[in-house]
């Protein structure tokens, strides 16, 4: 017997639609030059809140992902997580992270280096900057929490299939174009 309960299926859809209105067909929007690219993610780091972040254990276990807030100063992102979960402990282990930020079809992908930092060592300003900004504070929970700060080696960021070529924005840390 078939549940009567749940909606009709859809049979149609709209069409996709993506930043800016792209329609999703690869080919609606010229690419961007690499400087409107830069600027979109600076934009887009400073803005966004929240970041899908990749770890995995330094004997080559499974790789772990987990949504995270953050802030990013202009040079590093600042994230909270607790000592002892999956991420922490990966971080601590390899420093070695992954972070993806904004939707697929405008996605700003980091590879970096995270070094820990507890608490009572993270400047207060800075602890009151990412309580503000995320509306979390680590500092007020019982659960021991690490910050962790991630300086970017690699940053690289695309809308369409017509900008991967040229997709890397940093490389070795260091910005590869103005703007």
């Amino acid at each position: 017997m078939i549940d009567q309960s749940f909606p009709p299926l859809i049979t149609e859809l709209p069409p996709r639609t993506a930043v800016g209105g792209h329609t999703g067909d690869m080919t609606s929007a010229p690419a961007r030059p690499a400087e409107q690219r830069k600027r979109d993610t600076l934009h887009r780091l400073e803005h966004d809140v929240d970041a899908w972040v990749a770890t995995a254990a330094p004997d080559g276990g499974a790789p772990y992902l987990v949504p995270l807030s953050f802030v990013w100063d202009g040079a590093t992102f600042l994230f909270a997580t607790p000592a002892t979960s999956p991420t922490g402990r990966n971080l601590l282990n390899t420093g070695v992270v992954r972070l993806g930020i904004g939707p697929t079809r405008d996605v700003v992908l980091v590879e970096g280096t995270a070094a820990a930092v507890e608490p009572a060592d993270l400047p207060e300003e800075d602890a009151e900057i990412f309580a503000g900004k995320t509306g979390f504070d680590p500092r007020e929970l019982a659960a021991p929490y690490l910050y962790f700060r991630v300086l970017p080696r690699r940053i690289q960021a695309w809308r369409e299939a017509d900008e991967l070529v040229g997709r890397e924005l940093m490389r070795d840390g260091e910005w590869l174009v103005g703007g």
